[in-house]
Order: C-alpha cells, then sequence, then structure tokens
C-alpha cells in the first residue's frame, strides 16, 4: 500500500537544478517557426495556382534555371559556418575573411535575382498583374528576396562593426542566431527553387 502511495506522489524539483530556456534560442526559434508558416502558405498558395493563368506567358516559356545564383546563395552557408568556427577559435581575421565571402556570396545571389526580374519584366512582358503565374512568382521569390536583404543587412552590420575593432569575440551567441537566420533562408531557397523551377514548369 505504501509503494502505491509513494508511486502517486509527483517528484519534487530542486529549484537549484532548473533553469529557464536560454531566451536567445527560444527567440530565434519562434522566428523561424513564424516565418516557415508564413513561407508555407505563399508555396501552396504557388502550388495551388500553378497551370491556372488563362493567358501567357507561361512558366515553361519564360523561367530559366538560377544555376550559379544558386550555387552562390548555398555556397554561403558554407562559408558562414567556416566563419563561426574561425571566431570560436578566437581566428578574427579568418572570421572577417570568410564573413565577407558570404556578403558577397548573398550579393551575387540577390543581383542575380535582380536579372532575373530585369528579363522577365522588360523582355518577356511578365510582371505581377500579368496573370496568375505572375502574381505567384513575384510574390514568393520575392518574398524569400527580401529575407536574403534582412539577413545581408545583418551581415554588413557584424562585418563593418568588426573592421572598425568592435571585440565581435563577445558576440558569439548573436553570431550564431544570425547563422541558423542565414540557413533557414538557404533551406527556404531549396523549396522554393524546386516548387518553382522544376515542378512549376
Amino acid at each position: 500500500m505504501a509503494s502505491v502511495s509513494s508511486a502517486l506522489v509527483p517528484p519534487v524539483i530542486d529549484p537549484a537544478q532548473w533553469k529557464l530556456p536560454d531566451r536567445g534560442i527560444i527567440g530565434i526559434a519562434c522566428l523561424i517557426i513564424t516565418e516557415s508558416a508564413l513561407f508555407s502558405i505563399f508555396v501552396v498558395g504557388y502550388i495551388f495556382y500553378i497551370g491556372k493563368s488563362l493567358n501567357g506567358p507561361y512558366p515553361k516559356d519564360v523561367l530559366h534555371f538560377p544555376v550559379l545564383g544558386t550555387i552562390a546563395l548555398l555556397s554561403s552557408s558554407v562559408t558562414i559556418v567556416i566563419a563561426e568556427r574561425a571566431l570560436e577559435h578566437g581566428r578574427r581575421a579568418l572570421f572577417q575573411l570568410w564573413w565577407i565571402v558570404t556578403i558577397l556570396l548573398g550579393a551575387f545571389f540577390l543581383g542575380s535575382t535582380a536579372m532575373e526580374w530585369h528579363q522577365l519584366i522588360v523582355n518577356e512582358h511578365l510582371t505581377i498583374s500579368t496573370n496568375l503565374f505572375g502574381t505567384t512568382f513575384y510574390s514568393l521569390v520575392g518574398l524569400h528576396a527580401s529575407h536574403v536583404i534582412v539577413g545581408l543587412l545583418f551581415l554588413l552590420l557584424v562585418g563593418a562593426v568588426t573592421l572598425f575593432g568592435f571585440p565581435i569575440e563577445t558576440q558569439k551567441r548573436r553570431v550564431m542566431f544570425l547563422s541558423w537566420y542565414w540557413h533557414f533562408v538557404d533551406v527556404v531557397w531549396i523549396i522554393v527553387f524546386t516548387v518553382v523551377y522544376i515542378v512549376g514548369r
């Protein structure tokens, strides 16, 4: 009987052993979850309207694989990891080098996106109001591009203050969180690329 009673008694938790979750990790996790939900809506919308445009141009007629831009963006996930590890080992110059490379790769991706849009708008006459394809394409790809821009602004901020002598070694956690956001942007691009340039064509 005593064993049954003891089994029903909840275990006593020592307050000294319990800690609040890291607010930085919780914050970036909530951001990524929220942004994932937002992107999911746009991706589902794009998939739903595939092939439902009543007039051209159509994806198969105007879309080309953005190979170089994709390679650049996915490579930037590698370079930011190298930069982060250099910072962890106290190699400031190496961190700065790979951080700048990451920024350049991200900027190249944005440049290739801008050139693609110029080609589509000026030469192919595809705008956001042309048809359902134009509406969903610019909405989804533009949403991703806006997140790349935000990420690049933060990367530039970190790069600038580091070059001016700011002790970035004291901000390793924030660098890690920014790295997580950048990886999220890259993963989203894999999904967008698959949906728009492979499935949607």
